[in-house]
């Protein structure tokens, strides 16, 4: 009789442990993805609401990169390759975006920065990346992104020694719905 109530006691417990590992597991990525946007952990850059306001005379290179991912039917290129920046400054740059298929396609851009101990200071003001972007058959847009690197880089060990910057988006295709296909882009299109 005890040894049932024991068998049934280290089951429950089993179930007990299951049931928290697959629950944390569905946490981890939400709380992953909000503890690398607050830190700018693991490349991710920050977001701020307001442009810089103290811009100093040391310069940084920054890069720019595109691609897609498997399945994305869109042309996508940065149009410009680099920026030299003084930190603090506020930079726009502008990433081209083509849909050369005869359908409507939505996508979402994911981004990151390298060396990876820079993205707690690459901060985004404005992004296209923040929205989902509609692209109509043969639509081409102009996509904008306004952002400064944060002069307190000079304050990190790591930091102080990073001369080039590379922020790097990859557009997802992501599921349209037949109201997004109907309304188009919210970028602007270029002629």
């Amino acid at each position: 009789m005890n040894e049932r109530r024991d068998i049934r006691k280290t089951a429950l417990q089993l179930v007990g442990v299951v049931v928290t590992m697959v629950a944390l597991s569905f946490a981890a990525v939400p709380f992953y993805d909000w503890f690398c946007r607050v830190t700018g952990f693991g490349g991710t850059p920050l977001v701020a609401a307001t442009p810089s306001d103290q811009i100093l005379d040391q310069t940084i290179i920054v890069r720019f990169d595109a691609s897609l991912a498997a399945g994305m039917d869109w042309q996508f290129k940065p149009e410009q390759r680099t920026m030299t920046m003084r930190l603090g400054e506020n930079g726009l740059a502008f990433y081209e975006a083509y849909n050369p298929t005869d359908r409507p396609i939505a996508g979402t851009a994911s981004y990151n920065v390298t060396p990876l101990s820079a993205g707690g200071y690459f901060v985004k003001v404005e992004c296209f990346c923040f929205t989902e972007q509609v692209l109509q058959p043969g639509e081409r847009v102009s996509m904008p992104v306004t952002f400064y690197v944060d002069p307190s880089i000079l304050q990190d060990e790591d930091g102080k020694h990073i001369q080039e910057i590379t922020l790097s988006y990859t557009f997802h295709e992501t599921e349209i719905t037949q109201e997004q296909a109907s309304l188009g882009a919210a970028a602007s299109p270029v002629n």
